[in-house]
């Protein structure tokens, strides 16, 4: 199982939890709760890993 980090942020107007995967180009999502938007953001991932034609956007330094 591959482990991937995500930048997680409170929308004040919102109040959803919205998270993203940087270098991974659709990865992102967003919950009601924090454990929502960790399955979402899980679907998302195994959703975009079954496409053949997956590139990053950039590298970390």
């Amino acid at each position: 199982m591959k482990t991937f980090t995500a930048i997680v942020e409170r929308d004040l107007d919102t109040n959803l939890y919205v998270g993203y995967i940087p270098r991974f180009k659709g990865a992102h999502s967003q919950g009601e709760t924090l454990d929502e938007l960790k399955e979402n953001l899980r679907e998302v991932i195994e959703m975009l890993l079954d496409e053949k034609n997956l590139t990053f956007e950039t590298e970390f330094v």
